[in-house]
């Protein structure tokens, strides 16, 4: 079959939702690239045509998944028009929400431990972290002693959720069956950080861009 005409039959998206059941089925080092085309019924030089490796094939599929949660969270903050513990409680319960909804992803996203795929995902790892570390910093910035953990206690509390996630992905469970764990998880969270839910909002986030995550404040 001539180049053009399998590229045009076998797409790149076909490839990318047939290639993300085989990786949520067998994981990542079990497959290779001939191993992929053989499961959809096409030779590996089919693939080849749109991927250069396995690697990269797998960051196409992470890619669209950050894009997925970062623009849920960007749509949440415009939403609430300015920082607030409350923003901070939903935007958490939103993580928690697309980790257990889509446990394949997160674990594609956050939990894979292949060193071959940490040059293609760090940018989008540290995208999601920083939208996330904004929000914390604007809703803690008033507190005694902020600035001595402005850059660890996002850290801090991003990892709290993704244990949380973690854990029940690990038990199969769904959001709703942990939504009461999750919504008590946040809670004393914000109560560890002696935070006021009812506090006044801080000013709306400037978008720079709808690609790129929240980069100021007006």
């Amino acid at each position: 079959m001539a180049r053009k005409a399998v590229a045009q039959e076998l797409s790149r998206e076909r490839i990318l939702t047939e290639a993300r059941d085989l990786f949520a089925t067998f994981g990542y080092r079990a497959l290779t690239m001939r191993s992929i085309a053989k499961a959809m019924g096409y030779s590996h030089g089919a693939l080849y045509y749109h991927f250069t490796e396995k690697a990269e094939l797998f960051y196409a599929l992470i890619k669209d998944d950050f894009s997925m949660l970062m623009q849920r969270q960007r749509e949440m903050i415009v939403r609430e028009h300015g920082f607030s513990v409350n923003l901070l409680q939903k935007l958490m319960m939103e993580f928690v929400w697309f980790g257990l909804t889509n446990p394949n992803h997160y674990e594609m996203m956050f939990m894979m431990n292949e060193p071959e795929l940490q040059q293609y995902s760090r940018t989008e790892q540290a995208q999601c972290l920083e939208m996330f570390s904004i929000v914390v910093r604007q809703v803690v910035t008033d507190q005694p002693g902020f600035e001595s953990r402005k850059f660890t206690l996002p850290w801090n509390l991003f990892m709290s959720l993704h244990g949380l996630i973690s854990y029940c992905i690990q038990f199969k469970l769904s959001y709703e069956e942990a939504r009461k764990l999750a919504d008590e998880h946040i809670r004393l969270i914000c109560v560890s950080l002696d935070l006021d839910s009812y506090q006044q909002q801080r000013p709306i986030v400037k978008m720079v861009s709808p690609h790129l995550p929240i980069t100021n404040v007006i």
